[in-house]
C-alpha cells in the first residue's frame, strides 16, 4: 500500500467515525425532541396514580416517551425532579404543583431553559405557564355545598376538611362551597381545619373535632382521601354525619355505595392526564393552545 492510499484509507476511517457518532447524535436528539417530562405532587394517593396513568396511556398512543417523577409533596424534591427531567432533556413540561406558591421555582427552572409548561389540576401564583389542565374546583365547591344543603333542608353545623395550604384546589373547593353556605342564615361552619389531603389526617383532624365540637351535621371534605379518614372516626365515635368527599376516586365511589360516604364530586384524572399530554404534545410541535382547558365534573350519590 502506497503513502498516499495509507493517508486516504485513514482519512475515509475518521470520516466514517464521525459519521456514526453524528448519526448516534441525531438519534439522539430525535429521540429528545419526543420526550414529555411529568411532575406529579404525590404517587402515594390513587387519585395522582390514576392521573399518571392516563397521560402515559395517551403518551404511548401518540408515540411520546414520558418520564412521571414523584414529588413526595415536598416542594424541595418538585424541583429537583424538574432539573433532573430538564438534563434528560424534554420538549414539555407537565407539573401538578405540591404547592402552588412553592411550584413557582421549579416552573422558574424549566421557564430558563426554555421548555414550555403545563400545570394540571393545581395552579400555580408565578412563573410562565402555556395552559392549565383542571376541574372546575369552585364549581365543585359549590356543587358539594348545594347538595349538603339540600340533605340538611337549608339549615345546619358544618364541618370543612381542606387540603394543603397554599394549594389552589384546597383555595378553589373553599371558595366554592363559601360560595353557597356563607349566604345562608341557617348554616353555620363550626369548624374548617387543614388536614392536608391525607387519609389519616382526615381520621385525626374529624376525632379532635368531634371530642371539641360534637354539634354538627355534615362535612364536606377538599378530596376523597380526607372524606374516608372522616367517614371512619364518624363510624368509631358512633356519629351519623352527612360526608361529601371530592375526587371520586374507588374508594370512594365503594364508599358512597355502601352508605358511608353521601356523595363525592368525582373528578376525572385519568382524562386530566391524558388531556395534558396532548397538549404537551401541541405545545412541543408549535401549536397554539387554550390558556385554560376545563375537564367535566360529576356528583356521584347513592
Amino acid at each position: 500500500m502506497t503513502k498516499r492510499t495509507k493517508l486516504l484509507s485513514m482519512a475515509l476511517s475518521t470520516l466514517l467515525i464521525m459519521g456514526t457518532f453524528a448519526g448516534c447524535g441525531t438519534k439522539k436528539a430525535a429521540e429528545g425532541g419526543k420526550k414529555i417530562g411529568m411532575v406529579v405532587s404525590t404517587l402515594n394517593n390513587p387519585f395522582f396514580v390514576s392521573m399518571k396513568e392516563g397521560a402515559e396511556k395517551k403518551a404511548k398512543e401518540l408515540g411520546y416517551e414520558i418520564v412521571v417523577l414523584d414529588s413526595q409533596n415536598d416542594a424541595a424534591k418538585e424541583r429537583s425532579n424538574v432539573e433532573d427531567l430538564v438534563q434528560q432533556g424534554i420538549v414539555t413540561l407537565i407539573i401538578n404543583p405540591t404547592d402552588s406558591d412553592a411550584v413557582t421555582n421549579s416552573i422558574k427552572v424549566a421557564n430558563d431553559n426554555k421548555i414550555k409548561v403545563i400545570t394540571v389540576d393545581r395552579k400555580a401564583s408565578g412563573g410562565e405557564v402555556t395552559c392549565h389542565v383542571a376541574s372546575d374546583n369552585v364549581k365543585g365547591g359549590e356543587m358539594a355545598a348545594e347538595f349538603i344543603l339540600e340533605k340538611l333542608n337549608g339549615k345546619g353545623n358544618l364541618v370543612e376538611l381542606q387540603g394543603i395550604p397554599g394549594a389552589s384546589a384546597t383555595r378553589d373547593r373553599g371558595k366554592g362551597f363559601h360560595n353557597i353556605v356563607d349566604k345562608k342564615a341557617g348554616v353555620k361552619v363550626v369548624s374548617s381545619q387543614a388536614a392536608d389531603f391525607d387519609r389519616q389526617k382526615g381520621l385525626n383532624v374529624t376525632e379532635n373535632i368531634i371530642q371539641a365540637t360534637p354539634a354538627f351535621d355534615a362535612i364536606f371534605a377538599h378530596n376523597d382521601e380526607m372524606a374516608l379518614g372522616a367517614a371512619k372516626a364518624a363510624k368509631a365515635a358512633n356519629k351519623k354525619v352527612i360526608i361529601v368527599g371530592f375526587d371520586g376516586n374507588a374508594d370512594a365511589k365503594a364508599a358512597v355505595a355502601s352508605g358511608e360516604l353521601a356523595a363525592t364530586i368525582a373528578q376525572k384524572p385519568d382524562l386530566m392526564g391524558s388531556v395534558a399530554v396532548e397538549n404537551a404534545i401541541k405545545i412541543a410541535k408549535g401549536e397554539t393552545v387554550a390558556k385554560e382547558i376545563p375537564v367535566e365534573l360529576q356528583l356521584i350519590k347513592k
